[in-house]
């Protein structure tokens, strides 16, 4: 029964994880562990990370009219 309600936790963690990346909200997150792969020295804050993240959504023109 241990055995089980562990793997039920891992899938649920797994689950919560991957949730979090398909609507974004773990960008940052993936954001830290790329700088840290390239080795980057400066990371920006979450705060300008955002308002970045907003910069280049909004700088494009929108299609849709």
């Amino acid at each position: 029964m241990r055995r089980f309600s562990g793997k039920i936790a891992n899938v649920a963690e797994v689950l919560f994880r991957r949730v979090r990346e398909w609507c974004g909200d773990a960008a940052y997150e993936e954001y830290c562990r790329a700088a840290k792969r390239n080795k980057e020295t400066v990371l920006i804050t979450p705060e300008q990370f955002y308002v970045e993240q907003l910069k280049r959504r909004y700088s494009r023109p929108s299609r849709c009219c």
